[in-house]
């Protein structure tokens, strides 16, 4: 059983962001909790790469609030959602093709020894972190173009653990993975969630969704459009809610002959 903390590790409150003219995020509210996997699933423009971003610090709020561990903070660059205990594994995975795993992961935080780089402790601490995660590819030495995608995601996913981040953000792990693959990540997914990290998983598969997502936060036109619970909520209805089925003239005649749209 994994234990859900009572605090979010991150909440947002009221957040909205504007780019010139265009509204991308109004009043937006989303909690996630340690040891728990929420989806954030939404239709083209709907406003989830624009609010991961904001998450990430790439692109500060204009209004509302950001709070971690229950306190106020200020995210204004990436630099300061990695030190609260941020990452974020976006959909191009920024992997080297020419460079091996190792190499991979370890790029930008090399560990050095007397000013050089200390090969053996890089790849045994590789080693030991593929492991953890039960990550199984043929050798950590091999160059990542020699991967298949889901191993290259996997392997994306590793390298944001190294910071020991308590929310990680998967900005659409399973994209153009076959069967197989998708399996490995989303059990990937589940480890983390059982290692008490809380999740952030952004898809359009409503099959990745339901197989390991907690609840779903639905984004529509920018704005908040429901939070629901997985195990109690049917597919239909997240749908409903991302194309927006559950506003159109027949509900609304519905409701009024109910008394509840005053004319």
């Amino acid at each position: 059983m994994v234990h859900v903390s009572a605090t979010p590790v991150l909440a947002l409150r009221g957040v909205s962001k504007r780019f010139g003219a265009v509204q991308a995020l109004t009043d937006v509210e989303l909690e996630v909790h340690a040891g728990e996997v929420v989806a954030l699933v939404g239709d083209n423009g709907a406003g989830k790469s624009t609010l991961v971003k904001t998450i990430a610090g790439v692109h500060p709020i204009d209004e509302g609030s950001i709070e971690w561990d229950g306190k106020a903070v200020q995210i204004s660059k990436p630099h300061d959602a990695q030190n609260l205990g941020i990452a974020t594994v976006y959909q191009d995975l920024a992997l080297c093709d020419n460079i091996d795993v190792v190499g991979n992961l370890y790029l930008g935080r090399e560990i050095r020894r007397r000013g050089v780089l200390d090969e053996v402790e890089m790849e045994r601490r590789s080693r030991e972190l593929l492991d953890t995660l039960s990550i199984r590819i043929p050798s950590v030495r091999i160059p990542i173009a020699s991967l298949s995608g889901g191993q290259r995601q996997v392997v994306a996913i590793a390298r944001s653990m190294l910071g020991e981040p308590k929310l990680v953000i998967l900005d659409e792990p399973t994209a153009a993975l076959g069967v197989e693959q998708t399996a490995q990540v989303l059990d990937l997914v589940e480890r983390l969630r059982e290692r008490g990290h809380a999740v952030i998983l952004i898809s359009h598969n409503m099959a990745d969704v339901k197989a390991v997502a907690d609840k779903v936060a639905v984004l529509r036109l920018g704005r908040n459009n429901g939070v629901f619970e997985v195990k109690s909520t049917s597919q239909e209805e997240i749908i409903s809610a991302i194309t927006g089925a559950t506003d159109n003239a027949v509900t609304r005649r519905a409701a009024r002959t109910n008394g509840e749209i005053k004319k």
